[in-house]
């Protein structure tokens, strides 16, 4: 069953182009502890040039904060839809937020 992405918020809509920088924020639930999600989202943010961070929730589902240009950060986003191969991910919930450009690099928060 592929899985369902959700969005929320509105500036993933401006007609500014690729490369407007964005911010997203991904709340990503199915199977997706223990199949080294995390891990991999740090190798694909840092293929696109995306920085932010991924953690682990409580509750199973894996908390992902990006920021980069709009066509970047729509790879990663792309990419956490299917995740890891031992991963199920059943959906992917996005929210736009106003970029700050606060992180130097993307990396596991804990």
């Amino acid at each position: 069953m592929p899985s369902q992405i959700r969005f929320t918020g509105n500036d993933h809509n401006s007609s500014s182009g690729d490369n407007k920088k964005i911010r997203a924020h991904l709340l990503i639930n199915g199977k997706v502890q223990g199949v080294y999600f995390r891990q991999n989202t740090v190798i694909v943010a840092a293929r696109n040039n995306v920085k932010g961070w991924v953690r682990n929730l409580q509750d199973g589902q894996v908390e992902v904060l990006l920021e980069g240009s709009q066509s970047d950060v729509g790879q990663v986003i792309g990419w956490c839809n299917t995740g890891p191969a031992n991963a199920k991910v059943i959906s992917v919930d996005v929210k736009y937020e106003k970029y700050v450009g606060e992180f130097e690099e993307f990396k596991i928060s804990y």
